[in-house]
């Protein structure tokens, strides 16, 4: 509660206030009065400041959590990846793959994982990869590579290679000796890479492909069929006439001269 003190001075007293001769002594001021302890029943715009004890259990916590994170950063340090295995690449460098599965610079061990090797997937020329770590400081990268089994020009013009499962792969280099693959229609790089395979001991030179069916140029004949099963099945024929061109149905092949 706040009181306002007026100030008084002889002036503004009348001269029968005082009796004559009466002596004037300064009276001592009264005691301050102690301020209340803010709390409750008190101005309800006073500060209320409550001393709290933290309880145990949140010290305990605390000390956990830093303790277990300096230890992560202890054991970060005095157990890093040191070697790096890498096996199965062909297209691929060592470099590259340890860049590409997290371990181009300072790595933990202990904290390593599928996470960081994850990364390997992302390149269209790593078909799978087994990671092992091997205590305490030895990675092994064990690759497969998707294999070149086609090559087909890009609408930019680019000649690139076309793998086994029909996955582009940008930078194979020499192309030559590759079966071409072309077409038009919806795309189906996936089903030419297939016949390819299935047929390399015939020397596939090239692959056509429209939406009624595929035609392929081998060494020694042409085949054409709209049904995949099929050519793989009647696939032999190309050794029986030699130099033509088989049309193969479901329900059989048809030679032509």
């Amino acid at each position: 509660m706040t009181v306002t003190q007026a100030e008084l001075s002889s002036e503004s007293l009348p001269e029968d206030t005082l009796p004559q001769g009466a002596d004037l002594q300064a009276q001592e001021p009264a005691p301050a009065e102690r301020p209340e302890r803010a709390g409750r029943g008190t101005d309800p715009l006073a500060w209320q400041v409550t001393r709290r004890r933290v309880r145990p259990w949140v010290w305990w916590t605390l000390g956990t959590l830093v303790t277990l994170l300096a230890g992560a950063v202890t054991l970060w340090f005095l157990l890093p990846v040191k070697h790096v295995t890498v096996t199965g690449n062909d297209h691929l460098s060592a470099a590259e793959v340890r860049q590409l599965a997290g371990l181009g610079g300072e790595v933990g061990w202990l904290f390593y994982g599928g996470r960081q090797a994850s990364g390997l997937l992302s390149s269209p020329w790593v078909k799978s990869a087994t990671v092992l770590r091997k205590f305490p400081d030895t990675v092994q990268i064990e690759l497969v590579e998707r294999r070149p089994v086609l090559q087909t020009a890009q609408p930019s013009g680019e000649t690139v290679a076309v793998a086994e499962d029909g996955r582009v792969l940008p930078g194979a280099g020499d192309l030559s000796a590759l079966p071409t693959v072309t077409g038009w229609g919806p795309e189906r790089l996936t089903d030419a890479a297939l016949i390819a395979e299935a047929l390399s001991r015939y020397t596939v030179q090239s692959v056509v492909y429209t939406p009624s069916g595929m035609t392929i140029k081998t060494a020694t004949g042409t085949l054409w069929s709209g049904d995949l099963k099929s050519i793989v099945k009647y696939a032999g024929s190309i050794s029986m006439y030699p130099n033509k061109t088989i049309n193969i149905y479901p329900w059989g092949v048809s030679v032509q001269q």
